[in-house]
């Protein structure tokens, strides 16, 4: 059986960033809000109702890294490393005569 689903019908991808190198998928469950408990990320899980990169994932301590996409029933998180702010290069005031 195919199911058809219309371009309208999906929800929009929202981003999520994390500190560190990678978060457990049981942990990313709970830090976005889409279950409560630990042990209601674990059952999610459990239930088969959670995707890493489009696949079926049942492992709680999956490692998510920056540019996985995690679908939570019908939501779905893209997981991002923070934006770091561009700091430029030291001008010492070695050679300015100004100073």
């Amino acid at each position: 059986m195919k199911i058809k689903v219309k371009r309208g019908d999906r929800k929009p991808v929202q981003s999520t960033t994390i500190d560190d190198a990678f978060i457990r998928l049981d942990a990313l469950i709970k830090f976005s809000g889409n279950a409560s408990t630990g042990g209601e990320a674990k059952q999610l899980i459990l239930d088969r109702s959670v995707t890493v990169n489009g696949e079926i994932c049942t492992q709680r301590g999956k490692k998510i890294r920056n540019g996985d996409t995690v679908g939570i029933r019908d939501s779905f998180l893209r997981v991002a490393a923070p934006v770091k702010p561009h700091v430029p290069e030291d001008q010492s005031s070695e050679g300015d005569p100004s100073i």
